[in-house]
C-alpha cells in the first residue's frame, strides 16, 4: 500500500511547508480538501485554474507525495434547489480541476436529504436514495467527460448506509468513473459495531472490485456512540481490511484519519506494522 494522511490532520503550516513535513514524517499520499488545507489564497470554484493546479501538483510532486484524494464532501441530497445548483457546481469546479492535477480519486460522501447535513430516519429510505442517484449522475457524467473519477464513501449515517445500497448506486449508474472509498469505521454504529468483521467482510465482497482507495481509523465508544479516533487508539479489527490491501490492491492509497500532530507517526507505524505482518 501507500500510506498517506488526511492533510487536514496534520501540523497547520503554510501550504508548501505542510506538505514537506508530510512528506518528511514518510507519508506516500494525501487527502487534500483544499480549504482546510491552504489558507495563503482563495480556493473558491473560480480560483480553481490550470495554473493552480500545476503549481499545486508540482509542491506535491517535488516532495514525492501523490494527491489520493480531492475531497469535495458536500451534500448532492440538499433539497434547496438553490443551494444544491452550487453544490452541484462545486463538484464539477472539483471534477475538472482534478483532471489538472492528476489525482487520484474526487471523493464524497453521500448526504442527507435535508439542508442541514444531519442523520435521521430519512437518511434511510428508498426516495432519500432515489434523490441521490439522480442528483449524482450529472457528476459522474461529467467526470467521464474530463477523465475523472469520482468515489463515493458509504457512512452509516447518511443515505449509502451500507454496502448492498452503495452496490445499487453503482449498478445504477453503471459507470467506470465512479468507485468507492472504503472506511470501514463508517460502516458501523453503536446498534451494530460488534457485528464488525461481518460488516466489513460483506463490504470487501460486495464492493471490493470497485474500491478505488482506503481510509483508515479507529472508534471507541462513548455515551452510547461511536467516536473516531486514529487507528489503534481505539476497538477497530483491521484483519479483513489489510489482507484485503494486501492480496487484492498492490500499491493501493490509504490515508490515515483522526489521527493528531502529536500521535500520527505512531498510528502510521502502527499500520504499517499491520500490514507488513499480514
Amino acid at each position: 500500500m501507500q500510506l498517506g494522511i488526511r492533510l487536514h490532520d496534520t501540523k497547520k503550516l503554510p501550504f508548501e511547508e505542510r506538505i514537506a513535513d508530510v512528506s518528511q514524517l514518510g507519508f506516500k499520499c494525501g487527502h487534500l480538501a483544499l480549504a482546510k488545507v491552504i489558507t495563503e489564497f482563495p480556493t473558491t470554484d473560480e480560483a480553481l485554474t490550470p495554473g493552480l493546479a500545476m503549481y499545486i501538483k508540482n509542491v506535491f510532486a517535488r516532495n514525492n507525495v501523490d494527491i489520493a484524494v480531492l475531497g469535495c464532501y458536500l451534500n448532492l441530497a440538499n433539497p434547496n434547489q438553490v443551494k444544491l445548483a452550487q453544490i452541484t457546481h462545486r463538484y464539477m469546479a472539483h471534477v475538472r480541476f482534478a483532471s489538472w492535477l492528476g489525482c487520484g480519486v474526487v471523493g464524497t460522501e453521500t448526504g442527507a436529504p435535508n439542508e442541514s447535513y444531519a442523520y435521521g430516519p430519512e437518511c434511510h429510505t428508498e426516495e432519500a436514495l432515489r434523490t441521490f442517484i439522480t442528483n449524482l449522475r450529472p457528476v459522474v457524467k461529467y467526470a467521464e467527460q474530463m477523465g475523472v473519477v469520482v468515489a463515493i464513501e458509504p457512512v452509516w449515517k447518511h443515505i449509502v448506509c451500507n454496502p448492498a445500497r452503495a452496490r445499487r448506486v453503482l449498478d445504477e449508474i453503471g459507470s467506470p468513473n465512479l468507485q468507492i472509498i472504503l472506511d470501514p469505521v463508517n460502516l458501523l454504529d453503536i446498534s451494530n459495531y460488534k457485528d464488525q468483521v461481518a460488516i466489513v467482510d460483506e463490504a470487501i465482497d460486495v464492493l471490493g472490485p470497485d474500491v478505488a482507495m482506503v481510509h483508515l481509523k479507529d472508534f471507541v465508544v462513548e455515551d452510547d456512540k461511536l467516536v473516531s479516533v486514529g487507528a489503534g487508539y481505539g476497538e477497530m479489527d483491521y484483519n479483513s481490511v489489510i489482507r484485503f490491501m494486501k492480496e487484492r490492491k498492490p500499491y493501493i492509497h490509504a490515508t490515515l484519519e483522526n489521527t493528531t500532530p502529536e500521535n500520527n507517526l505512531q498510528v502510521k507505524n502502527f499500520i504499517q506494522r499491520l500490514y507488513d505482518k499480514a
